[in-house]
C-alpha cells in the first residue's frame, strides 16, 4: 500500500520546470532543503497562532511548498551532479526537522502529550526505512499515513479546529504505517534466506578483526 506517495512521479514530473529554474540559477541542494524547513516552520506557526477555519489559507500553501522542497532537494542533486553523503545526511534531517516543526503548531491547541507523542509516531515510519536501509534493503516509503497524508491532515486540522482528532489519527496511523514497512522489511530479509545473514556476520567478523 503505497498511499499516496505512488504519486510522486507525477509529482516530481509537474516541478520539472521548477527544478530546471533551479538547476541553471545553480540554486543549492541544501538551500532548498533549508526552505523546505522554512516553510514547515511557517505552517507551525501558522497552525498554532491563526484560528480555524482561517489558518488553512495559510496552513496549505506553506505545507504545498514544504512537500515541494522536500521533492526538489534531492531531484536536483541529482540532475545538477551535486549528490553528496552529508547532501543526503542533511536532506534526512531536515526532512524529520520540518516534521517536528509542522505538528509543534498543535502545541496551543491540544494536550501537550498528545503532542509530543504525535511528533515521536510521525517519525517513526522514516527511522524504519532508514534502518532497513542501513540493514541493506531498498528504502521503503508509502503506507497509510506518510508525509503527504500527514500535511493533508494538519491541512484538515487547520481548516476545522479538529486538533485532537487529527493527532489521534496521526498517531494511529503513523503507528501503522511504521507496522506495515517492518512487516515488509522482514519478509524481504526472509526471502533472501540464511546466506545474506551469514555474509553480514562475516563481514562485521571482519570489522572487528581489522
Amino acid at each position: 500500500m503505497d498511499g499516496l506517495y505512488a504519486l510522486k512521479p507525477w509529482y516530481a514530473a509537474r516541478l520539472g520546470g521548477l527544478r530546471r529554474g533551479l538547476a541553471a540559477r545553480r540554486v543549492s541542494p541544501d538551500a532548498v532543503t533549508a526552505a523546505g524547513i522554512g516553510f514547515a516552520a511557517g505552517a507551525g506557526l501558522a497552525l498554532a497562532l491563526l484560528p480555524a477555519p482561517w489558518a488553512v489559507a495559510a496552513v496549505l500553501p506553506l505545507l504545498a511548498a514544504r512537500l515541494a522542497a522536500a521533492n526538489l532537494d534531492g531531484a536536483l542533486a541529482r540532475e545538477t551532479g551535486r549528490t553528496t553523503r552529508w547532501g543526503a545526511v542533511l536532506n534526512e534531517l531536515g526532512d524529520r526537522v520540518a516534521d517536528l516543526l509542522v505538528i509543534a503548531g498543535f502545541a496551543v491547541h491540544a494536550p501537550g502529550a498528545l503532542v509530543a507523542g504525535a511528533a515521536l509516531a510521525a517519525t517513526l515510519p522514516s527511522w524504519v526505512a532508514l534502518a532497513g536501509s542501513a540493514a541493506g534493503a531498498a528504502r521503503r516509503n508509502g503506507g497509510p499515513v506518510g508525509k503527504t497524508e500527514r500535511c493533508l491532515l494538519v491541512a484538515v486540522a487547520a481548516a476545522s479546529g479538529w486538533y485532537a482528532p487529527v493527532l489521534w489519527v496521526i498517531v494511529a496511523g503513523s503507528l501503522l504505517t511504521a507496522a506495515m514497512r517492518l512487516h515488509g522489511l522482514h519478509r524481504e530479509f526472509a526471502a533472501t534466506g540464511t546466506k545474506a545473514d551469514a555474509d553480514a556476520a562475516n563481514t562485521a567478523d571482519l570489522v572487528v578483526t581489522a
